[in-house]
């Protein structure tokens, strides 16, 4: 996978802010649908979701990375992505199809998973835990039509009057609860804000660009309550031990492959080169580009 770039995007906030023209988007009532088709040989970056997502690969191949998760979403398939995590990602075409890459993206709030569940008499939250963060499922060809079906909306979102986004967004999650006895499942499980442990949200989100207000969102908390737990358990604060911990990461790396400062800053959750190096030599004691420099004969 290619090397994700160094800025985390908060979706759907910054695709809706951000968008090209190689994107279609449908907003109403806080409700996002995004359409995007474009031809690449890879693309990568990282993502914050802040909704629950929903992402229909019709073309081309979509893969997604979660800690030590791997995802790969190919044609006529879906992942099912919960809110609140930090996730890579990485977006390549088909080379028998000109490197095309097609997919639908869909962002979901809790109300309308609530409405959902009602409509569809899908089983209570207690009745299980562990749900997967994220899962990839098949998608049939009638399944597929109405997604084709939908992307008159997109080219001309003036035209959709009030309502009817959240109209088709339901009718796509019934028709997929219809194919997919699990999907319902799923999604009254998505809707739960559980807290999750601190040491999995800090070490699976080490290498992103995320803020501690990022990382106590992640795990369900507080900003409080996130550096009171974190404090109990590493006995520092969050701001210094993941500056430590990255610079740590940041040494090993220049000093054990052919990556450049740059490339290690970005790689190891930095996001400016010239704070990294700062930073980097009031713990060491010497510059980043120290361990790049070849050792006198």
């Amino acid at each position: 996978m290619a090397a994700p770039s160094s800025k985390l995007k908060k979706i759907p906030g910054t695709l809706e802010k951000t968008a090209s023209h190689q994107q279609k988007i449908l907003r109403l009532n806080g409700l996002a649908a995004i359409e995007s088709c474009t031809r690449t040989e890879g693309a990568s970056g990282t993502l914050f979701l802040e909704d629950h997502m929903l992402l229909f690969v019709l073309e081309g191949v979509y893969t997604v990375r979660f800690g030590t998760e791997v995802h790969t979403v190919r044609k006529h398939h879906m992942v099912l992505i919960h809110k609140s995590v930090a996730i890579q990602y990485e977006k390549s075409g088909e080379p028998n199809s000109d490197y095309t890459l097609n997919y639908m993206m869909f962002f979901l709030k809790d109300d309308v998973i609530r409405e959902f569940i009602q409509l569809a008499d899908a089983p209570s939250d207690s009745a299980a835990d562990g749900t997967a963060t994220i899962s990839v499922h098949p998608i049939d060809d009638r399944l597929f039509s109405y997604l084709e079906s939908l992307q008159p909306y997109f080219h001309e979102p003036e035209r959709v009057k009030d309502g009817l986004v959240k109209v088709k967004l339901l009718e796509l999650l019934f028709g997929i609860a219809e194919r997919n006895a699990g999907f319902r499942f799923e999604l009254s499980q998505a809707k739960r804000q559980a807290r999750r442990s601190i040491a999995d949200v800090v070490e699976t989100n080490l290498a992103n660009p995320v803020s501690v207000d990022d990382l106590a969102y992640l795990s369900g908390r507080s900003l409080s309550a996130f550096k009171r737990d974190f404090k109990a358990i590493y006995n520092t604060s969050p701001l210094q031990w993941i500056r430590n911990a990255r610079l740590d990461r940041a040494k090993d790396l220049l000093a054990h492959s052919s990556l450049s400062v740059t490339e290690a800053c970005f790689r190891t959750g930095f996001e400016n080169v010239s704070h990294f190096s700062k930073a980097f030599k009031l713990k060491f004691g010497f510059p980043p580009s120290a361990l790049k420099q070849p050792p006198h004969p």
